[in-house]
């Protein structure tokens, strides 16, 4: 994610940091980054031991709601895409902050916002539907980017900045294993069965995903169908947000 540009994290301050939590670091793919740009001690919490298993370095099993930390054993405490799933971010952030010193961070997307661009007319209208319905079965914040500055403010941090950060992903020709394998689970509508489940849970009827469904794999056809002529090419945006807080 942050192969392009790290300017968004200047205000981590990761140059005066000895010690940083990174909170949900999943394989570690920020905390990478994170001891690139610090050269401390960089330690990764997350609650699945399996992902845990990727991280390259200190990593602890933990909840971020419960951290195993005494107070104050951090300079900064840092997440990705890690507000959105919790059913009380605010909870999280004020203990991200009782074991930071210095700076409390989040990097958070607003999922409401992700645009998708392609060469397939009916790709970006479909993907846009699909969006909608899914995330009206979501259960927590997934716009949350936008506004975690006041989630940060209820926690009682001094929010330093906001900055935003467009994560582009982009398929075009030649294209890898994954761009193929991601065609296929459209021309198989495998990917909305998998969230079928979530869909359902909001306001959409099974009538309404079955028809979604049916455009999907004929949308996906034909992403095939442009693939195999190399004409193919598809940019999707998500606005991340890197809010910054004092403690």
């Amino acid at each position: 994610m942050w192969d392009d540009s790290r300017a968004a994290l200047s205000d981590l301050a990761l140059g005066e940091c000895e010690r940083v939590l990174d909170v949900g670091c999943g394989t570690g793919e920020l905390t990478r980054v994170l001891r690139e740009e610090s050269g401390g001690t960089v330690v990764g919490l997350d609650a699945d031991a399996e992902l845990l298993a990727g991280v390259d370095g200190p990593a602890v099993r933990g909840d971020a709601t419960r951290l195993p930390f005494a107070d104050d054993s951090f300079d900064l405490v840092v997440c990705q895409a890690l507000l959105i799933n919790l059913p009380d971010p605010e909870a999280a952030v004020r203990e991200f902050a009782r074991v930071a010193s210095d700076r409390v961070a989040a990097v958070e997307p607003n999922n409401g916002a992700v645009t998708v661009d392609s060469t397939v007319d009916r790709e970006p209208v479909l993907a846009r539907r699909a969006r909608r319905y899914f995330l009206d079965g979501v259960r927590t914040d997934v716009t949350l980017g936008a506004d975690a500055a006041e989630v940060f403010e209820a926690a009682g941090l001094d929010v330093v900045s906001t900055r935003r950060y467009d994560q582009e992903r982009t398929v075009e020709p030649p294209y890898g294993e994954a761009a193929v394998r991601a065609a296929r689970r459209k021309a198989t509508g495998e990917g909305l069965a998998s969230d079928r489940e979530t869909i359902l849970a909001g306001e959409t009827t099974p009538e309404e995903y079955d028809a979604l469904r049916e455009r999907w794999r004929e949308m996906g056809r034909d992403v095939i169908s442009q693939m195999q002529t190399d004409d193919y090419e598809r940019r999707e945006t998500v606005p991340f947000f890197v809010t910054v807080g004092r403690v």
